[in-house]
């Protein structure tokens, strides 16, 4: 078979397109390849679609496309041009590449892959690209992605926060539950964060929402209810946030005991604050004897811990009333236990109760989320933090958006 042949079966050229010439310079591993069209090809105007006779060919352009046996493979073409008795000499576009692109349509398919399994330094090294080259692609299919994206809004939301960089800089994320994708990231988290999204729909678009998971945050809960209608009865605080409210109170009882302890020289509570943290079956085995002699002692943490655990068992009941008496029960113990932080905590959940009840018919948390900000938290750790709020978005939503990013393959060439 000759070369031209090989490249034009490799190339899946289809007529007028077919290949002239192909040169192997193996002293720096490179391939190129010409492409030219047949003299009988009928040409159409890109503008109007109508018939018109080849004007010219414009300069010479080229493309980077998939390495043959490791040599860099480049394509060349002079694009034709056409001229319309409408709209004058138009450039025809090549079918292999996007308009503006140095590379082919399946090069930035292997580019868009590599870029979802590793950093953007890391793909410039596996596709020998420039930085700007390969973050130019991820920009570029995130676009496409968002430009095919449906307009909808999810029956499930969930709203959250991802901090952004120190100093209390967060991004606001909005999440759909049922596809476990982010839907819309937007900076800060005030209350005219969240209104940006709600504001994207309607009335009766926004009356579709079925529930909503978040936390006990105030903006979030007032863009809530002011844009989407019978919010009182969709938002759902997420279990995992009020049990962290308590948690943290947990934390604020031991420090302040460890404290008093240790002007006494008792260095009990010594390296123990992660045991009270973590759920009792978390608790990892070879510490559970040493928790156990500590957990039952006299101790304010001890009571701060028992207090926490059982207010787990909030989520197990079935009926919102028989949850909301074993809450009361609860509360009571809480406000009588004279630890400050935990009294502190109780207050703050009663006051969101209705909201933290709504749980039970909708049975949502924020695990997706929660999820999602791990992902997003790694992309972060692997990028080595971001400055750019604008690609901080962008490496968001080409990894959890579940967006389409990929360039649509044409029948010329792959």
């Amino acid at each position: 078979m000759k070369d031209t042949d090989l490249y034009a079966a490799l190339l899946r050229l289809r007529h007028p397109w077919r290949v002239r010439e192909v040169k192997l310079d193996i002293a720096v591993d490179r391939i190129d390849v010409w492409i030219e069209h047949a003299p009988d090809a009928k040409w159409c105007c890109p503008e109007c679609g109508k018939a018109a006779p080849l004007y010219d060919h414009g300069e010479e352009r080229e493309w980077r496309h998939l390495d043959t046996c490791d040599c860099q493979t480049f394509v060349h073409a002079r694009p034709p041009r056409v001229k319309c008795p409408d709209h004058g000499v138009r450039q025809i576009g090549p079918t292999w590449a996007n308009p503006g692109s140095h590379f082919t349509l399946r090069f930035e398919r292997l580019v868009i892959d590599t870029l979802k399994e590793c950093d953007v330094t890391g793909a410039t090294r596996l596709t020998r690209t420039s930085w700007d080259e390969a973050w130019a692609m991820m920009e570029k299919a995130v676009a496409r992605g968002m430009a095919r994206k449906k307009r909808r809004i999810p029956k499930q939301l969930s709203i959250d926060e991802k901090a952004f960089a120190k100093r209390h800089r967060y991004e606001t994320l909005v999440c759909d539950l049922d596809r476990g994708t982010v839907e819309y990231v937007v900076d800060d988290r005030q209350q005219e964060s969240l209104e940006t999204y709600y504001r994207r729909f309607t009335e009766e678009e926004l009356a579709g929402v079925e529930a909503i998971a978040m936390d006990m945050w105030d903006p979030y809960i007032a863009a809530t209810k002011a844009y989407v209608p019978g919010a009182t009865g969709k938002i759902v605080f997420d279990k995992f946030h009020v049990i962290r409210a308590v948690t943290e109170a947990v934390d604020k009882v031991r420090r302040g005991e460890h404290k008093d302890f240790t002007l006494m020289g008792d260095e009990r509570l010594k390296g123990t604050k992660h045991l009270w943290l973590a759920n009792e079956e978390n608790v990892p085995e070879w510490r559970k004897t040493e928790f156990d002699l500590i957990k039952h002692t006299n101790l304010k943490t001890s009571r701060a811990w028992a207090i926490k655990e059982s207010l787990r068992k909030f989520w197990e009941y079935s009926y919102p009333a028989r949850a909301e008496a074993y809450f009361l029960r609860w509360y009571f113990w809480a406000t009588h236990s004279r630890l400050a932080p935990i009294i502190k905590a109780a207050k703050t959940i009663k006051v969101h109760l209705p909201n933290i009840l709504t749980y039970f018919k909708h049975r949502m948390t924020n695990a997706v989320a929660e999820g999602l900000n791990s992902k997003i938290q790694m992309v972060k750790e692997t990028a080595c933090g971001f400055r750019n709020r604008d690609h901080y978005k962008t490496a968001i939503y080409f990894h959890c958006g579940g967006l389409d990013l990929y360039p649509e393959l044409v029948s010329a060439l792959p």
